[in-house]
């Protein structure tokens, strides 16, 4: 017997849903607060084509998936471009578009639906130096996934307008101060191509820097924030219509590439990288009062992080990047959660 289980029930468990989701079922020992509830069903390596395959988002859209990530050479490095791939069934991906940039190094792709229905692509150019600017943030249309626009350019020098949340036909996104880290500044668009600044400084304290935006149907807007400096915690901010006024609750843990959902039934979750070892990304619980529970810690460790996730058919899709099996590579989990 292990932990309790017989022999017999770890194999029908195995023929039934195989290594990856036992390993998530009985690994933990008993009084761990992971939530026995969900369950890991399946995880997929999708891409390892390049040296570095890192930082990604993911997309379900007119019955195809989309993944967009960064290839490099290294997790820094002047090459790094933004590469788009497509899969009807999840399983089988092709390459649908290599996007390069002249001027340096893109970085952190993220892929939403613009108000007007078509795919917007954005991200980051690191400079190459010595220029006058460190950062300019961009952004892609495309109609069909394949063919992109050229870059626009939005927001400001040296703010990177981390991830573009759109509702009610405004885009949103919260840019930081990558000259010092020192503040976050809340942006808004109409069309995805221009951005205005609505707050100038959203938060000065801790070196403030990514951010994942939702809103609930009432219109409060929930924003998962990754601090870096002194104090180093990650907070939940929350607003209401017009989104000038924010509230910040600590969430009394580090978090890196935040990523935040909000599920039909109303519940919060979270994708992030945790740093009391070992590194991994795990799933997160958040409620309304900042609490920060860890449900599933995903197959991960070491360079790891920077999630997509996607509601789809009543599972959690979580696209994210690890090098826990060597090579940095991008990965794919599809996860049943449990009920309220």
């Amino acid at each position: 017997m292990r932990n309790g289980i017989p022999l017999i029930l770890l194999w029908l468990l195995v023929l039934a849903h195989g290594t990856q989701t036992l390993s998530a079922a009985i690994a933990d020992p008993p009084g761990a607060p992971l939530d026995r509830r969900a369950g890991l069903i399946e995880v997929r390596k999708i891409w390892d084509k390049a040296p570095h395959n890192a930082f990604t988002d993911l997309l379900w859209h007119k019955g195809k998936w989309w993944c967009v990530f960064r290839e490099g050479s290294a997790h820094v490095s002047d090459d790094g471009a933004l590469r788009v791939i497509v899969s009807d069934d999840a399983r089988d991906w092709q390459s649908a578009a290599l996007l390069t940039s002249p001027d340096g190094d893109l970085r952190d792709a993220k892929i939403c639906l613009a108000a007007d229905g078509s795919l917007m692509l954005s991200g980051a150019v690191a400079l190459r130096q010595p220029a006058p600017q460190k950062h300019r943030s961009l952004a892609w249309f495309s109609t069909d996934g394949s063919t992109w626009s050229k870059p626009s350019i939005i927001g400001e020098p040296n703010m990177w307008l981390w991830r573009v949340t759109w509702y009610e036909g405004t885009a949103y996104s919260i840019g930081y101060d990558t000259m010092a880290e020192q503040f976050i500044r809340l942006y808004t668009s109409n069309d995805g191509r221009k951005f205005d600044v609505l707050v100038p400084q959203l938060l000065g304290e801790g070196n403030p820097n990514e951010t994942s935006i939702v809103f609930d149907p009432d219109g409060t807007a929930f924003c998962l924030l990754r601090r870096d400096g002194k104090p180093g915690s990650g907070l939940l901010g929350l607003s209401s219509s017009p989104y000038k006024n924010w509230s910040w609750k600590d969430l009394n843990v580090r978090i890196g590439g935040p990523h935040l959902l909000r599920l039909p039934d109303g519940r919060l979750i979270a994708a992030v990288r945790l740093y009391d070892k070992p590194v991994r990304t795990s799933l997160c619980w958040i409620d309304r009062t900042g609490r920060l529970t860890e449900f599933l810690k995903l197959p991960s460790g070491g360079d790891t992080s920077y999630a997509g996730l996607v509601w789809h058919g009543n599972l959690l899709w979580v696209s994210y990047y690890s090098s826990h099996e060597g090579k940095t590579s991008v990965y794919l989990a599809k996860v049943k959660l449990a009920e309220e």
